[in-house]
């Protein structure tokens, strides 16, 4: 199903399906920037309503105790690798907490996805000759 052109993304939590192998849904994972700094957890992840990929990490960052976290995207093309407990991706904390908030109410699906995957400087995954990303190494 699309929206506007692009593949509709849903929340993976919203839609009563699971990652094949559990040992590769990270949803619960620390996330560390490209310094190794810890910025967050994998909140969800969304996914591509059409072909069943994982698009984006939705990560939680600041707040104390898990409340008022803010939530911030990330392209999956960003990992660069995936241990036991902790996320590493390509991007520095002030990057992540300083890409484009989403409101459904104030811009549309789509455009925020343009948004995005410009601020982070991805080929988006619906563009010509864009191919998924390998499964990162995992240790």
């Amino acid at each position: 199903m699309q929206t506007d052109g692009f593949a509709k993304l849903v929340r993976l939590g919203d839609t009563g399906e699971m990652v094949a192998d559990p040992a590769e849904d990270i949803r619960g994972r620390k996330v560390h920037d490209a310094e190794g700094n810890e910025i967050g957890k994998v909140d969800d992840l969304l996914v591509d309503e059409a072909e069943h990929k994982v698009r984006l990490l939705r990560l939680e960052h600041g707040g104390i105790l898990g409340f008022g976290a803010t939530p911030s995207f990330v392209p999956v093309d960003a990992i660069t690798r995936i241990t036991d407990d902790v996320v590493h991706i390509n991007e520095s904390r002030d990057r992540v907490a300083g890409a484009p908030p989403y409101d459904p109410e104030l811009v549309s699906q789509d455009k925020y996805y343009e948004d995005l995957y410009g601020y982070y400087g991805i080929p988006p995954f619906w563009g010509v000759g864009y191919v998924y990303p390998g499964y990162p190494y995992y240790r």
